[in-house]
């Protein structure tokens, strides 16, 4: 990846935004790697910054009554970076259809060193908050005409009846511009109920921390400011992760993913999408 000019055209013509990111104090963890929600933050500073470059900043938005919400997301991570060092990021639309567009991620060490990848699905939605079909402007300008695969899904059984429930509310600085709990904040909570849930502090930290991992996560609904909410991760039948969030008073799930590492990480099901609604 050169990161020469930040706007480019990839080989069948789809724009691209590219930059590179200093791993920061406060991103790393106590291990001085980048935590997991940093390649998130990544990616949705990527979207933004290539969105706005080509005319569709936030006005543009505004003034047309429409926002962009996470669905889903499927995170690869391949190396963990240090703080202080470089990463080169590249971001591009893999494909638009109907209501919703695929947006992939893609980062590397200074060495050229894969880093992992992101693909994360948007769905388009108007004032009222109903899912309406992205203008032809959009698939004219970023490209990704491709067919691709539905909308990403995460499928979990029932919570089990042993699994370790934790209580808490969206804090202020979880909030993101659209007043909802941030898409990267989920995975922070989904690494914390990992180490709430587990027993011996090295398998925990296995599960955070092993090369490769690939998370898996369906965003069912937003998140308000100052929501009580109720999550619980237990260890699935293939020796990864499961995790549930809910509200505190029960109700439909806010957010549901997995997490695979080493072998298990590598592998690429996609039995886990279903036809966006």
């Amino acid at each position: 990846m050169t990161l020469d000019s930040p706007s480019a055209k990839l080989g069948d013509g789809r724009s691209t935004w590219q930059t590179s990111y200093r791993v920061r104090f406060d991103e790393a963890g106590p291990d001085g790697r980048l935590r997991t929600s940093g390649f998130m933050r990544y990616a949705q500073d990527l979207a933004w910054q290539h969105s706005a470059d080509l005319g569709f900043g936030r006005a543009w938005y505004a003034e047309r009554g429409l926002t962009w919400l996470v669905r889903a997301a499927e995170l690869v991570i391949t190396a963990a970076p240090e703080m202080g060092t470089e990463i080169g990021a590249r971001t591009a639309i893999v494909g638009i259809r109907r209501v919703f567009a695929r947006r992939r991620g893609e980062f590397v060490l200074a060495d050229g060193t894969p880093a992992g990848w992101v693909h994360t699905d948007w769905v388009l939605i108007d004032a009222r908050g109903a899912l309406t079909r992205i203008p032809a402007i959009f698939p004219e300008t970023f490209g990704g005409t491709e067919l691709m695969g539905p909308v990403g899904r995460v499928p979990l059984p029932p919570t089990p009846a042993d699994a370790v429930h934790r209580r808490f509310t969206v804090r202020p600085h979880e909030l993101d511009p659209m007043d909802h709990a941030n898409n990267a904040t989920y995975l922070d909570w989904f690494e914390e109920g990992i180490l709430a849930a587990s027993a011996d502090p090295a398998e925990a930290r296995a599960a955070t921390s092993e090369l490769p991992r690939r998370y898996r996560m369906e965003y069912a609904l937003a998140v308000e400011a100052g929501a009580a909410l109720d999550d619980a991760a237990w260890r699935a039948d293939d020796g990864g992760w499961s995790y549930r969030l809910s509200g505190a008073d029960g109700g439909p799930d806010r957010f549901r993913a997995r997490v695979a590492t080493g072998p298990l990480a590598l592998i690429d099901d996609d039995s886990e999408r279903e036809e966006t609604p």
